[in-house]
């Protein structure tokens, strides 16, 4: 048996693990912005590796989970520029009517209330995603997409300093990038590793996420009912064979209360859901798939930056879904990054450069800590039993129902537009 040679040896290796190139944009982490923004920068030109600690086909399970992701106009136009919107292998579902009441579970919703309209819109809403079908669109644009490197599954340490980021990865391979992106959601790593302080925001509630089917169709309309234990919402959905009228739902109830709900038999969880719909346009429903309960907190962190790193999606920022804006904020960091990274790679400079950075946080800071003081308002006004407030809450939103110009200022921030 002959020896294997020093070469030999070196060849093998480099055959398992590929020379990664030097790159303008590092991003860590592959979730829905980390990974949108990937494709956006590459399609215009700019070299880019993502790096992500779970491999990305397994997150491709074909079996409905139960979530969805609500997206406005502003974030669809976004993933439409990077490539993934006509990607996705399912149709996706437009909100074109959002009916905003007020109640107490088991009793009809209060009468007054506020309506966003075809009429206050040129365009839908948003539209619902099932995650799934975002997450195989997104991997199918990350494979597909000239310029892209994808790192996963990879730990990877990573230096900066004031001249550049090296990046390494446990298999041994290293590279530099020009910046740092941190994609790596709400307890993000490298957050931390910069001693960027962080500021959490407990609401004693849990959301319960799930998809119903429900006996009448739901025609593209969306929910937002106000309990005193928390906001419930219904989002149409695409149907299938098996239930042509689905929705999905976000319940959010009391911390321990929400995961014994979310534990209930199919028939007792149906139940407790056409409690919490205040009125029955839906007629009866059934779960289908997975339920999954998430903690509620807001969070911010005090800076969106640091030498050769910026901080986007959940890294930076976490709200209540009350109006649901939070991917949706997330995708607004992005829509702001990308022209920004775009021109100053088409002029030859550093996108790293402190400048940059500057001006990033000051696109999108000021605006984000705006949407999380409103969502933290609303749920602390709306969350509660108080007969006072519930009356000055009815007033309020019966009063914007009457003024369509301010239905459709409303309406326009929300899109993202």
């Amino acid at each position: 048996m002959s020896p294997i040679s020093p070469d030999a040896t070196a060849e093998h290796a480099s055959t398992h693990h590929p020379h990664v190139a030097d790159v303008d944009v590092c991003i860590i982490g592959a979730g829905p912005v980390g990974a949108a923004l990937a494709c956006r920068l590459a399609r215009g030109g700019m070299r880019v590796a993502v790096v992500d600690k779970a491999a990305l086909p397994p997150m491709e399970h074909p079996d409905l989970d139960g979530r969805a992701y609500a997206i406005a106009a502003g974030p669809k136009e976004f993933l439409e520029s990077a490539g993934v919107w006509d990607l996705l292998p399912a149709t996706s579902c437009p909100i074109e009517e959002i009916l905003v009441t007020d109640g107490r579970p088991g009793e009809p919703a209060s009468s007054l209330f506020l309506e966003f309209t075809r009429d206050d819109a040129s365009q839908p809403f948003g539209w619902m995603v099932e995650a799934r079908a975002l997450r195989v669109a997104l991997n199918k644009c990350l494979s597909t997409t000239p310029g892209v490197t994808v790192l996963a599954p990879a730990e990877a340490k990573i230096t900066r300093t004031a001249q550049n980021a090296h990046v390494q990865l446990q298999d041994g391979r290293s590279f530099n990038a020009r910046l740092i992106v941190a994609a790596d959601g709400r307890r993000s790593r490298l957050r931390s590793e910069a001693g960027i302080p962080l500021t959490r925001l407990p609401y004693g509630q849990t959301a319960i996420v799930c998809a119903i089917a429900h006996e009448f169709p739901h025609d593209n309309s969306a929910l937002e009912h106000f309990l005193p234990a928390g906001p419930f919402a219904q989002l149409p959905m695409t149907g299938t064979d098996e239930h042509p009228y689905m929705s999905a739902i976000v319940w959010s109830d009391k911390d321990g209360i929400a995961e014994r709900f979310a534990a209930l038999p199919d028939d007792a969880f149906a139940k407790q859901v056409e409690r919490r719909m205040g009125n029955t346009r839906l007629g009866h429903v059934t779960p289908v798939g997975r339920r999954w309960t998430y903690p509620l907190s807001a969070q911010y962190a005090a800076r969106y930056t640091d030498t050769r790193l910026l901080l986007v999606g959940d890294a930076a920022h976490g709200i209540h879904p009350i109006a649901g804006q939070g991917l949706n904020l997330g995708y607004r960091d992005v829509i702001h990054l990308s022209p920004l990274l775009l021109d100053i790679h088409a002029q030859g400079k550093d996108p790293g450069a402190p400048a940059v950075l500057a001006r990033y946080q000051a696109l999108c800071r000021p605006a984000n800590m705006l949407m999380l003081a409103a969502t933290d308002a609303l749920d602390r006004l709306f969350s509660n039993n108080n007969p006072v407030l519930r009356l000055a809450r009815d007033l309020g939103i019966a009063g914007v129902h009457r003024f369509p110009a301010l239905r459709k200022a409303f309406v326009k921030h929300a899109m993202g537009l």
